[in-house]
């Protein structure tokens, strides 16, 4: 890589918003080093890159550090061209920003509630969360991903949901999405899990359950559960 191109990925080797880095790197053709960190024993390098929030991903160009997942795949969109992950109308590109942001702030908050809601309240959990899942079905149809023909901004901004849904459901018996309720999010889940730059990154299952099983645990005493 040339000098002015110097790329270094702080990430760890289960983080969902540093998978979504990886695989904007990827699509772009982009060579990076990469440092894998451990959360419990942060280097001195991650800590000096992200002062503030002190976690994964950052992303290092040249020696300027960019942090959080949503703004490092704008920032590659927006310096290397080539394979745009947002779409080009102007109106899309909202659109899309609008959606990813409703998935951090409101999927993955009420995904992450069903599966760690005392009984008494998992039903009104499970309520909401297939509410805010049903307004992402409404966002696929006629397309094969959230960008069209080809993965891109939005599709890697969902992809958490393509990995870690089936982990949480394997976990604790509690299915959310399949075929029946949401055709349309079954199929995304299907057809972005066999994309050949998304399943060659994917972390080991084997390692990511006994790791979520481990952070369910955490809650589900004091859930009662």
């Amino acid at each position: 890589m040339a000098q002015e191109e110097q790329l270094k990925l702080f990430r760890t080797w289960s983080s969902s918003f540093a998978l979504r880095v990886v695989w904007a790197l990827k699509i772009k053709g982009l060579e990076y080093e990469t440092v894998f960190e451990d959360i419990t024993n942060k280097s001195p390098s991650l800590l000096h890159y992200n002062p503030i929030h002190k976690k994964v991903p950052v992303l290092v160009h040249n020696g300027k550090p960019i942090c959080e997942s949503l703004v490092i795949l704008e920032y590659i969109d927006d310096t290397w061209k080539e394979n745009p992950l947002l779409p080009l109308d102007p109106y899309d590109k909202a659109m899309a920003r609008f959606w990813a942001k409703y998935g951090d702030d409101k999927i993955m908050t009420s995904v992450w509630s069903v599966f760690i809601a005392k009984r008494e309240e998992q039903e009104e959990a499970i309520a909401k969360a297939l509410e805010e899942l049903n307004f992402i079905e409404q966002q696929l149809k006629d397309k094969k991903f959230f960008n069209g023909e080809k993965i891109g901004y939005l599709d890697i901004a969902y992809g958490w949901l393509a990995n870690l849904l089936s982990i949480l459901e394997e976990i604790t018996g509690v299915e959310l999405v399949d075929a029946e309720k949401f055709p349309l999010l079954s199929a995304w889940i299907q057809n972005f899990s066999e994309d050949p730059v998304i399943k060659e990154f994917w972390p080991p299952r084997d390692k990511m359950i006994p790791k979520f099983q481990a952070m369910l645990n955490e809650y589900l005493p004091a859930a009662g559960s």
